[in-house]
């Protein structure tokens, strides 16, 4: 399916260069430079889209020119419309290129929104009451991507911030790291983990980008897994483990493993009478999940929905069972987090950097 997504992505971005080679060839300017022919205006323009994205491409990366400039073209495409009506509705030629100068400013706007959305990081709360006996505060979060949005050093001044609202435990809900972070930054992240002053300590599960997918960074998935172990963070895959007697913390497998166990087979033995707590990257197994004894799942992976207008498509697609949120089904509590940081792009235009506190009671 994301083959398919991408294949759509490459069709866009090919038909879309033709036509802001021709939008960017009506600004005034080109036409002076021409001298009023058509194919020295487009070559212009052409080589103004070029140096635009190769500076995007050096100051940022190239996929993030590549979403500036899809961005651009739908604003192009947008004001093109609106302008249409505008002239039909007046019987008048504009004489500003409007289209042109709206698409500039709303594409600036909207990516400085979108980046400033992504870089900082919230706090998101959510209150739960169970049946069962249970009083936990609960701190979440996802989707560090360490390197991204985000250093070492970064990343553990956002675990000062979660540990002065002083959770019970903290759970991180997988893409700790992706293909792009250092041995460094790790290093220097699991040593703040480490540091943590939490009760239950923390906890981790895979996602799909923590054991890695093109082996180009300089630590293996191995030595991840040692960083992570040799500072008290708790690893599970597809483990389910007994809390201080009070309850339990479920660790699944990424969801793209063929071998992940089902929750049948993760809560053998089990007491559920015990509140019960799992971590699940992808939000994609609803309906076992909630047809188990688990009390509350929590995951990330989707970012949110990340960009608008797209922020539905892996729900559209029947990918994903839930993008962002809470959600209950049956007796079992759904959280998805939109990330504390991001993989690779720079803007959250759907959605919004955070870490997550959940206040468990139990019902009066």
């Amino acid at each position: 399916m994301w083959l398919i997504i991408l294949g759509l992505v490459m069709a866009a971005t090919a038909l879309g260069a033709v036509y802001a080679i021709v939008c960017v060839g009506r600004f005034g300017i080109y036409k002076k430079i021409s001298g009023g022919k058509n194919w020295l205006k487009h070559l212009f323009s052409f080589v103004t889209i070029v140096l635009v994205f190769t500076v995007l491409v050096f100051t940022m990366s190239s996929v993030n020119a590549v979403i500036v400039f899809l961005d651009t073209i739908v604003f192009f495409l947008i004001f093109g419309l609106i302008m249409r009506i505008i002239k039909r509705a007046s019987g008048k030629d504009l004489a500003v290129y409007w289209q042109g100068w709206l698409t500039i400013a709303a594409s600036v706007v909207y990516h400085i929104i979108g980046y400033y959305l992504c870089f900082n990081i919230w706090q998101t709360d959510y209150s739960l009451v169970t049946d069962k006996q249970a009083n936990l505060r609960i701190a979440l979060f996802a989707d560090s991507h360490l390197g991204t949005t985000f250093d070492g050093e970064g990343f553990a001044e956002q675990m000062k911030r979660i540990e002065e609202q002083s959770p019970d435990i903290v759970l991180i809900a997988g893409d700790f790291v992706d293909d792009s972070s250092n041995r460094d930054d790790l290093i220097r992240a699991c040593e703040a983990l480490g540091k943590m002053n939490v009760k239950y300590g923390v906890w981790y599960c895979y996602g799909n980008h923590d054991e890695g997918y093109f082996n180009s960074r300089d630590f293996t998935a191995e030595e991840l897994e040692a960083a992570l172990t040799e500072n008290g963070i708790h690893v599970l895959a597809d483990e389910c483990e007994l809390v201080d007697n009070s309850f339990y913390v479920v660790g699944r497998k990424n969801g793209g493993d063929n071998d992940r166990k089902d929750m049948a087979e993760l809560l053998e033995g089990a007491d559920t009478s015990k509140y019960i707590i799992v971590m699940d990257h992808i939000p994609n197994d609803y309906d076992e999940e909630a047809a188990s004894a688990a009390d509350l799942v929590v995951s990330g992976h989707t970012h949110g929905g990340q960009l608008f207008p797209i922020t539905y498509v892996g729900e559209w697609f029947d990918i994903n069972d839930a993008t962002y949120g809470y959600e209950r089904r049956n007796d079992t509590d759904f959280v998805v987090t939109s990330g504390i940081s991001d993989w690779e792009i720079y803007f959250k235009t759907a959605t919004k950097s955070e870490y997550v506190i959940i206040d468990v009671s139990q019902k009066k």
